[in-house]
């Protein structure tokens, strides 16, 4: 199914980027990402999420320093 890219140039219909917290920041365009896309839809299939996750950075081993 391809996205709906009628309004991609509407102010209006990417507003809510500005409310964003950094991680649905980043899932936001990590999502758009083609080669994510094809990852997503290899490991849905070979049910490998967890090497999908350690690819993409989707978890982390421990908690970062602050």
């Amino acid at each position: 199914m391809s996205p709906d890219t009628s309004r991609w140039r509407s102010a209006e219909a990417y507003g809510y980027v500005d409310n964003l917290s950094g991680a649905d920041l980043a899932w936001e365009y990590l999502r758009r990402n083609p080669d994510y896309q094809n990852d997503f839809e290899t490991a849905s299939r070979a049910l490998d999420a967890e090497r999908l996750d350690a690819r993409w950075g989707l978890r982390f081993p421990r908690r970062s320093i602050a």
